[in-house]
């Protein structure tokens, strides 16, 4: 079970975080106005969270305008995915553990 702790991923601990993550790897690209209706969350709280992605390399920003409006989309990078790949793997490994120790008890 060590094995499974180094692959568990803090960044995505966040609810917020974790939702992005997830609507990116099955999405080519969400425009900011998504993210926040899917999730729910406020402007400035969105942001932080899509900052911290973006610091880590984690998700890949285009801004651009349509007609006058600005507009900014998110995608996931290559290594964003394998670390949110690695991070989902990690919680399997551990939920799968978990049911083996259960099964035994009964």
């Amino acid at each position: 079970m060590k094995d499974v702790f180094p692959h568990i991923n803090k960044l995505f601990e966040s609810r917020i975080r974790l939702g992005v993550m997830s609507i990116l790897v099955v999405n080519e690209c969400v425009d900011f106005n998504a993210l926040k209706d899917f999730l729910q969350v406020t402007d400035g709280n969105l942001a932080s969270h899509l900052k911290s992605l973006e610091r880590n390399n984690f998700i890949m920003v285009k801004k651009q305008f349509i007609g006058r409006k600005p507009n900014t989309n998110y995608s996931v990078t290559e290594i964003g995915e394998k670390a949110f790949s690695e991070h989902l793997n990690a919680l399997e490994e551990i939920i799968k553990i978990k049911n083996k120790n259960t099964e035994k008890r009964e």
